[in-house]
């Protein structure tokens, strides 16, 4: 099947893809040059997102208004020649859903009204119907997708189970997680209730999201790093594998990357998934990952009696280069690209940021980044 023909929307009448090097990158499929696109590459960087925001009052009705969600997911493209587009929306979608009472505060980031910290808290959860409580983020979706027109592949996306159980528990964004470790530690019954809970959402939600258009998705296990190494295995893991597991019996044909920040430790662990990419932040050479993943792959091979399939790579620029100056970020880009191309192979690989671009880069500067990439000799 080509990408131009992977409409796993039968009901939605979409345009054929023109661009589909991601698509084909993530298969390991020749590409004529690196894909690339950023993590919240719609976003506070942005004047023009700015001003729609300003126009919406404030962050979660921009999210919920159709056309204006569509409007800034398409404003990056307008500037940049971008592999993909990715739907703008926030991953504490699905705890707001849960009547926990999401709200922003300026300069201090997404917060609760609500926390879940005892059984009582986890029982008066809902258990969601997506297309009901988040059919903003499903007209979105395929908004854009028609918007887009073909012109490159539309990502969905949610946070992971652990990450959205942080901010669930905490209330809100933490260094130290002292809540929700100490949950994890003094009472792990409790927590797995609650990640197996949102285990389930996440995997309701991204399948609608996919039926409504989204045409690859990516698991944001954006605290994932925080957790010990065992801990990781059991409290993060194990429900990403799960989530993963069930979106690829539903849409084998829809690719689906995991990134976990901090996570390049655990690389040889995530192997045991059926993503077909890990992302990567910027503390983990990109060869090296390429070489723990083959590895990976050979004994998973010998333990499950069958072939297992090689896993692409996404990453790993740090974010902070795109404040250096265009000659730094070119440099930069062509020492990743390097490292990403190190074993030899041209493709399985797809250039991003080693996590979300911030709101202080100027949009040239990540202009240049995205240009270099695209200018790379393979």
């Amino acid at each position: 099947m080509s990408a131009s023909d992977n409409d796993n929307s039968p009901k939605q009448n979409f345009a054929p893809l023109k661009n589909d090097r991601l698509l084909r990158a993530l298969r390991f499929e020749p590409v004529d040059t690196t894909p690339v696109w950023m993590m919240r590459q719609a976003g506070r960087y942005l004047p023009e997102y700015k001003a729609t925001r300003a126009e919406a009052g404030d962050f979660m009705s921009l999210c919920k208004d159709t056309d204006r969600a569509t409007e800034v997911t398409l404003q990056p493209l307008r500037r940049m020649d971008l592999d993909a587009a990715i739907i703008f929306s926030d991953i504490l979608t699905i705890p707001d859903a849960m009547g926990l009472g999401l709200y922003f505060e300026t300069g201090e980031g997404p917060k609760f009204k609500r926390t879940v910290r005892q059984q009582s808290d986890i029982d008066k959860l809902p258990t969601l119907d997506v297309n009901d409580s988040l059919d903003y983020v499903m007209r979105a979706v395929t908004s854009i997708r028609k918007a887009l027109n073909g012109q490159v592949p539309l990502f969905g996306f949610s946070g992971s189970p652990w990450t959205l159980a942080t901010y669930m528990i905490e209330g809100g964004s933490s260094k130290d997680y002292r809540y929700t470790k100490g949950m994890l530690y003094s009472n792990p019954e409790l927590l797995h209730q609650l990640l197996d809970k949102l285990a389930t959402s996440v995997i309701d939600y991204l399948d609608a999201q996919i039926i409504a258009g989204a045409q690859a998705v990516q698991i944001f296990d954006s605290w994932g790093g925080g957790l010990g190494h065992r801990q990781f295995i059991e409290f993060s893991h194990m429900y990403n594998k799960r989530i993963v597991a069930a979106l690829k019996a539903r849409h084998p044909e829809v690719p689906v990357i995991l990134f976990t920040k901090g996570g390049g430790l655990w690389l040889d662990i995530q192997a045991d998934s059926e993503a077909d990419a890990l992302g990567l932040d910027w503390t983990m050479p990109l060869d090296r990952a390429r070489q723990v993943l083959t590895e990976s792959q050979r004994q998973l091979t010998k333990q499950h009696k069958k072939l297992q399939s090689s896993k692409a790579i996404q990453g790993n620029l740090d974010p902070a280069t795109l404040y250096g100056s265009p000659e730094t970020i070119r440099s930069e880009v062509k020492l990743m690209l390097d490292s990403a191309y190190a074993c030899g192979e041209k493709t399985g690989y797809v250039a991003n940021l080693g996590h979300g671009i911030t709101q202080w880069v100027d949009p040239d500067h990540a202009k240049v980044f995205i240009d270099a990439v695209h200018d790379y000799k393979l």
